[in-house]
């Protein structure tokens, strides 16, 4: 039996990249490339990227597609964990959560698989350790909750949480709020706001379940960004191109008259929408519902003026 058509067509790309045809930086591809090219399904081209990924042959670079890498080189000496780390969050940024294994983590810094285990158990504290050391370099906004008001500190740290995410899409994807990651310089963004809320009147569960939420909602429309970075380089298009191009078919759906507010939205020559838009107009509205739920706490009513 020959190889599967992802092999066979991996294995000739890699040749051609072994020959010296393809050089470091070289364009790749893209699946829709390789899917008029070898007359292949789309999930087989992206198995073909994928596989060429785990050799460590290519790359992904944001704004351009797959590239060839560079050539792997042996470690100078022995990797320590903070180069692990820093390796893996560079994969992850250009490539995805998804391409990110023990394997090309090792194709990446040069060393044998087996030799990562020195440094993280597994994957699940590989993800802890990297998600602690994003945050670790973005900590809190230095506020002061006395001087500033809380609303200010928790729109500062809710917008970082956001400015975190857009530079390292994957992250949104890692977190969860149910089963979370330990990771220390996470816990200090929750912590931090909690602290903007003391003194007004929540409880503890109250002053946490305030904090969360906001992280929440932030890190709810984050988990949009990979799978968009993702579409965009197995696409070739841009959001905004792939709906103008998905035109004729949002035309036949408003053609039958069920959905008239869609109708009306989409022919207002004024509309905007983007991620950005989105994630700020429930900030401020999160924010806006927790004023209120702190004017009827009992301390605030207390402090109030008789009428």
């Amino acid at each position: 039996m020959g190889l599967p058509p992802y092999q066979r067509i991996a294995g000739e790309i890699a040749a051609r990249i072994a020959a010296g045809d393809l050089a470091p930086g070289d364009r790749i591809a893209s699946t829709r490339q390789l899917t008029a090219q070898y007359g292949i399904a789309m999930a087989t081209a992206t198995k073909v990227l994928a596989t060429l990924r785990e050799q460590g042959l290519v790359r992904a670079m944001p704004g351009v597609g797959t590239v060839v890498a560079a050539q792997a080189r042996p470690a100078d000496a022995a990797p320590d964990r903070d180069r692990v780390v820093r390796a893996a969050v560079t994969i992850a940024d250009a490539e995805g959560l998804a391409a990110l294994s023990m394997r090309r983590l090792a194709a990446e810094i040069g060393v044998p698989t087996m030799s990562l285990y020195r440094y993280v158990a597994d994957k699940e504290e590989l993800l802890l350790l990297m998600t602690d050391a994003v945050f670790a370099v973005n900590p809190p906004p230095p506020l002061i909750p006395e001087e500033d008001g809380w609303r200010r500190c928790v729109e500062a740290i809710a917008r970082l949480q956001w400015a975190i995410y857009r530079r390292h899409p994957w992250l949104a994807q890692a977190m969860s709020f149910t089963r979370p990651l330990l990771a220390p310089h996470a816990m200090a963004h929750t912590e931090w706001t909690m602290q903007a809320l003391e003194g007004r009147g929540l409880s503890a569960n109250a002053q946490f379940l305030a904090a969360v939420t906001v992280a929440n909602h932030v890190r709810g429309t984050a988990v949009n960004l990979e799978h968009e970075a993702q579409a965009e380089q197995e696409t070739g298009m841009t959001g905004d191109q792939w709906l103008r191009a998905q035109q004729a078919h949002f035309e036949a759906v408003l053609a039958t008259g069920r959905l008239p507010m869609m109708t009306r939205y989409l022919a207002a020559g004024d509309r905007e929408f983007d991620l950005d838009m989105l994630v700020e107009f429930g900030l401020q509205h999160l924010l806006s519902g927790l004023a209120q739920v702190l004017e009827d706490t009992p301390s605030a009513r207390r402090s109030r003026p008789p009428r």
